[in-house]
């Protein structure tokens, strides 16, 4: 018989909206004992989990187990990166980004027993000046909805589209200088995003053709639109159509450097800092190992339950068009229906 392998499961107690209290029970119950050696930690403060991974590395752990959100996830991955230590994912965020990407249920029980089948494989991951990313980071209005997103009260798709809404028809777009391999451009842009995997979290895809095992970044670039556009991009978010909105560009490259005229927030996965002007965001090809999920590929899925609320609603949008151009009430009016559209699910 093989050696058992070694995984520490590093257990983020406050992420997403549930408690963790039957966690330990349920790894407990459904781990393969014959298989893993496996010890449980709890985090005790932000930088926690990051902390215990770099240790995990030092005593030569097989895996460690991400238990929490994207930010639980980011802290860990960031620290076994470059290493032979893979990471896997029991997702209990709000958002789940990466977890929903590589198809790793959002069942705990579903998602330990995929780590007892212990597929590994090798996977990108970006760098925004100096910083791992897994999924996506991004400036601009992408940067300040992930602001407006953790000061929010509540968590799930409801909160997002309700910041895209409110916050979006106020927000100023800048300019920003885009050099790739290709050569520099200007852009006048409300956001840019990078993308490693094809969506921020809870099936909001900014990039649905994104793969992590390309070696390229998928750029997005949004161009500035107004109160009748916001929520057919809000909605396309989450139809997996952005990318035929007539707003936005996209392009994959290895590198990018991004010149703008003041300093801003980005972001990395969600997790958003004050950075200066000069922006650089570079991939790093496979190099990360991961639990995979075998019998389902990345992301390929049809688009979400809130098709069908989107749909209805921009079936019917032509019916007030021309009051919404005369009253920004109005805008509201719809931006209240569609969320309550959203709410049935």
């Amino acid at each position: 018989m093989s050696e058992r392998k070694r995984i520490v499961f590093i257990i983020n107690p406050i992420a997403g909206t549930h408690g963790k209290e039957e966690m330990p029970q349920l790894i407990e119950e459904y781990i393969d004992h014959d298989q893993f050696d496996y010890q449980m930690r709890m985090t005790e403060h932000r930088g926690h989990a990051a902390e215990m991974a770099k240790q995990c590395v030092a005593e030569g752990i097989d895996i460690v187990v991400a238990v929490g959100g994207d930010g639980t996830v980011n802290e860990v991955a960031r620290s076994i990166v470059h290493t032979q230590t893979a990471l896997a994912i029991i997702p209990c965020g709000s958002g789940n980004g990466l977890a929903r990407h590589l198809r790793i249920p959002l069942d705990p029980k579903k998602a330990i027993r995929l780590i007892n089948d212990c597929h590994i494989e090798q996977l990108d991951y970006g760098v925004i000046n100096g910083l791992p990313f897994f999924c996506t980071c991004g400036m601009g209005f992408d940067a300040f909805i992930s602001l407006k997103f953790a000061e929010a009260g509540k968590r799930g798709p409801v909160t997002y589209v309700e910041n895209v809404l409110k916050e979006g028809l106020r927000y100023q777009p800048e300019t920003y200088e885009v050099e790739d391999e290709t050569g520099i451009y200007k852009y006048k842009a409300f956001l840019i995003a990078c993308a490693n995997a094809s969506q921020y979290g809870n099936n909001a895809y900014i990039a649905p053709g994104a793969t992590m095992k390309d070696g390229k970044l998928d750029v997005i670039i949004m161009e500035p639109f107004d109160a009748l556009e916001a929520p057919q991009i809000a909605a396309d978010l989450f139809m997996k159509t952005l990318g035929n909105n007539s707003k936005i560009k996209t392009f994959r490259t290895k590198r990018l450097h991004i010149h703008r005229k003041q300093v801003g927030a980005i972001h990395y996965d969600g997790d958003p800092i004050m950075s200066g002007k000069e922006v650089e965001v570079h991939i790093e090809n496979m190099g990360f190992r991961m639990v995979t999920n075998p019998d389902m590929p990345e992301d390929d899925s049809q688009p979400n339950f809130l098709l069908n609320a989107f749909s209805d609603f921009f079936n019917n949008i032509n019916n007030v068009r021309s009051d919404i151009e005369k009253s920004g009430r109005r805008i509201q009016a719809i931006n209240k229906v569609l969320l309550r559209k959203l709410t049935r699910f």
